[in-house]
């Protein structure tokens, strides 16, 4: 009898308006955004660093970008375990920990002449610590304080703090290059990181934002989230690596961090291979910034009213075209600019359907752990995706086939999310958020 009354007691507040979060949601989303921005900004500006590295260390284009690769699979393979630490303890905690290493980290790189150094400072380090106030951990922490047909929407405005961190990070960091050289800039990099420690404490749970569970469920999903209450970490986790739509995306997720790490690490030697200033490169880095702006904020409002399986393939399919394209296209200013529009609509637009199918499957108990093991498989590709393409530019003097393996895995991807397990929207759900 309590259990029937607590259920009806649950869908009768999933049922009402949401009054209490018109004035704690926005702090919070604009909070877990600002910090996006730093950590994110910091990290997608390591390619502007590859040149300036090598020219002052003389460890060659593979070693640097072996370490670049270690610092992707770094970054992924520590979300799942910073996720499990904040759903243990509290993301504040995780956050404070972790920004104090990226900063460590970032700040050590000048010192570092040999590839273990190097390897330990930006691959170990600096990644590390910014794993643990990325995606994972400030998703799953939302998550849990949102409810569930608004959680899309939040996705896509956190990671659209990414975008402009990039946004503004990419020529800000040249600049800094420019004017002061490189090693004034990796410390002014470092002395930044440590932003995100005052905007840790906005994020603490309070009475107030836990009582927000309660609210976490739209009734489609209730039943099922009710069964699984008990559940442990490690039997939601046997559960979801058993599970094919789970693995699905973890298949294009895999393709989306080859292509962004590629990118954000060789796009400099790119523009420097067709004979274009470094400028050009800040710029399409921050080009491709502002335009996932804009693609985040609609990646996660269309989540709201589409499947998010449909919207995943188109954003994989769009990236191959979007390269045949740039292929053939001449190689100006103008070129990269377009180019970096195109992608940057789609860049990290993929995180909030990711997240959002992920919390759709298996509910926000243990969100932070299985959306975290998603970013796991994503920066396994950003590790192939950074470390390849050092190893075709020393062996061939240009990035052709890193471009045809892009295309081929970009197709794959979109491909395979069209097998994914995922209900209609109920279009009762699709209001905005409050």
């Amino acid at each position: 009898m309590g259990g029937q009354l607590g259920l009806k007691r649950i869908l009768i507040m999933t049922q009402a308006p949401n009054q209490a979060l018109k004035p704690s949601i926005w702090p919070l989303l604009l909070t877990a955004a600002a910090m996006m921005m730093i950590t994110m900004g910091v990290r997608q500006s390591t390619g502007l660093f590859i040149s300036p590295i090598n020219t002052s260390t003389g460890l060659g284009i593979v070693s640097i970008s072996f370490a670049a690769a270690i610092g992707q699979f770094m970054w992924g393979a520590t979300q799942p375990l910073f996720g499990i630490a904040a759903d243990k303890y509290g993301s504040i905690r995780v956050i404070v920990v972790g920004s104090l290493i990226m900063a460590l980290g970032t700040a050590l790189i000048p010192f570092m002449h040999t590839e273990a150094g190097l390897i330990m400072a930006m691959g170990i380090l600096s990644a590390a610590g910014a794993g643990a106030a990325s995606f994972s951990v400030l998703v799953g922490g939302m998550a849990k304080r949102i409810p569930v047909e608004k959680r899309s929407f939040a996705s896509g405005f956190i990671n659209a703090g990414s975008s402009f961190g990039q946004f503004v990070f990419a020529p800000l960091t040249q600049f800094i290059i420019g004017a002061a050289g490189w090693i004034n800039a990796m410390f002014s990099l470092a002395a930044l990181s440590l932003l995100a420690l005052p905007l840790a404490w906005f994020l603490r749970e309070t009475k107030k934002s836990k009582s927000i569970v309660t609210v976490e469920v739209s009734a489609k999903i209730e039943s099922t989230i009710n069964k699984s209450t008990g559940i442990t970490l490690g039997k939601q986790l046997h559960i979801a690596l058993r599970d094919r739509s789970y693995l699905c995306l973890h298949a294009g997720f895999f393709t989306c961090g080859f292509h962004i790490a590629f990118l954000v690490t060789h796009m400099p030697g790119e523009v420097a291979l067709c004979s274009l200033p470094a400028s050009v490169a800040a710029g399409s880095l921050a080009v491709i910034g502002l335009f996932n702006i804009a693609g985040s904020l609609i990646a996660g409002a269309m989540g709201q009213r589409y499947r998010m399986k449909y919207i995943l393939a188109w954003m994989y399919a769009s990236r191959a075209v979007m390269i045949v394209i740039f292929l053939f296209a001449p190689k100006t200013a103008l070129t990269f600019y377009i180019f970096a529009a195109g992608l940057g609509f789609t860049w990290l637009a993929t995180v909030p359907p990711t997240a959002g199918l992920v919390g759709k499957l298996f509910g926000v108990r243990y969100l932070a752990t299985l959306f975290g093991l998603t970013i796991f498989s994503h920066q396994i590709g950003g590790f192939f995706g950074a470390w390849l393409g050092g190893l075709a530019f020393a062996h061939f003097g240009d990035y052709n086939w890193m471009w045809y393996a892009d295309i081929m895995l970009a197709t794959a991807a979109a491909l395979i999310n069209l097998p994914i397990r995922e209900a209609r929207v109920s279009r009762a759900t699709t209001g905005p958020l409050t």
